[in-house]
């Protein structure tokens, strides 16, 4: 039997004052948002697409946490807990009760791009393209404050020396599954997306939003059989996770758009 590390107790709270209450997970996406923008606007000189510029951007900061908010909000109803919100449909409007979806999030930020790139008359791909490129900022973050949060935790792990006691999983020591999304969905796809950029990607169309959708779901892919699966949910058809199950589609549109950059950069060479 192995020693356990002891889960650092962190106020999930970060600022009180008075009756105002900052938390930490608050501060996460703010974070990933505004780091996020200014990536964003540093990767728009090295886009092909001349409406794409830093002022589109700063424009586009509204549309992106209007997109990631909505749309992790409402994947999380359908996905996760329909039957509960259909009962207490004024619940979903409660975010400060927990709960957002990544693959929610996911599909608001890809409907905001969408419509911003068709309003602008910019490239969809030369967005998304940049947007994906800073995305893993904000899952780092997130995953960070998941696990300040003590939610999330992964499945019980008493041989393994980096094990955690989590306060909400009982006496059973278990994986810190959020640091390990934190670094493979967040510093590893981060790095990986910043290699391809540096070599110019974002002149091959298409290239980084594929190389993105298929680098997190797999990531997520993996990291789901470390994670405990929410408790009412369960296991579901073969012993996946719904995280896994939401991750399948997003691997084979990933492989797809990566086949059709390809192809596309033949057909012009």
């Amino acid at each position: 039997m192995f020693l356990t590390l002891p889960y650092p107790q962190i106020d999930p709270i970060a600022i009180e004052l008075g009756p105002l209450a900052i938390r930490w997970y608050a501060l996460a996406y703010i974070a990933g948002l505004l780091l996020g923008w200014r990536y964003c606007r540093a990767l728009s000189t090295k886009s092909p697409s001349k409406a794409l510029t830093m002022e589109a951007f700063d424009d586009f900061l509204l549309w992106a946490t209007l997109g990631v908010v909505l749309g992790g909000r409402l994947g999380y109803v359908l996905f996760y807990q329909p039957g509960y919100y259909l009962s207490n449909p004024l619940s979903i409007a409660f975010l400060w009760h927990g709960g957002m979806a990544f693959h929610g999030g996911l599909l608001g930020m890809i409907g905001a791009m969408y419509l911003f790139a068709r309003k602008r008359g910019i490239g969809f791909f030369a967005l998304t393209d940049i947007v994906a490129c800073a995305t893993p900022i904000g899952l780092f973050f997130g995953r960070v404050s998941n696990f300040i949060n003590g939610e999330l935790y992964g499945r019980p792990a008493e041989d393994v020396p980096w094990a955690m006691v989590f306060p909400a999983g009982g006496p059973v020591a278990r994986h810190p599954s959020q640091i390990y999304e934190a670094l493979l969905e967040g510093a590893v796809l981060f790095a990986v997306l910043f290699v391809l950029q540096r070599r110019g990607c974002l002149h091959k169309p298409g290239t980084a939003s594929g190389v993105f959708l298929l680098g997190y779901g797999l990531a997520r892919f993996i990291v789901e059989f470390f994670r405990e699966p929410d408790a009412f949910l369960g296991f579901l058809v073969f012993g996946t996770t719904m995280g896994q199950i939401l991750s399948l589609p997003m691997m084979a549109v990933g492989v797809g758009i990566l086949v059709w950059t390809r192809r596309r950069t033949a057909e012009r060479a």
